[in-house]
């Protein structure tokens, strides 16, 4: 999607996307609230709002991988040979 968009680094934002999204599950899942998430995640309640709301600046993909791992998700990364013409990030994410 952010690929056919020409939008810049691509990979990187369907990426955070996915993350964003398995994070904002987790939360629901639990339940908890907004500000319960934040003292989780060492955010504030105002980031993890914006996180849910797929509002990314300011989050790497190494802080919500982070983020995952204090909501007690397993986060498993597999590097492997290419499998199109050029390298590409891919995210399975299990219920």
């Amino acid at each position: 999607m952010f690929a056919d968009l020409e939008y810049p680094n691509a990979d990187e934002a369907l990426l955070k996307a996915r993350l964003a999204r398995a994070i904002s599950a987790a939360i629901r899942e639990r339940p908890i609230t907004q500000a319960e998430a934040g003292a989780i995640l060492g955010l504030d309640q105002p980031k993890v709002s914006a996180l849910m709301r797929g509002r990314l600046s300011g989050f790497s993909a190494e802080r919500l991988l982070r983020c995952l791992t204090a909501l007690e998700r397993d986060v498993t990364i597999t590097v492997g040979p290419k499998k199109h013409e050029r390298g590409q990030v891919e995210l399975v994410l299990t219920p």
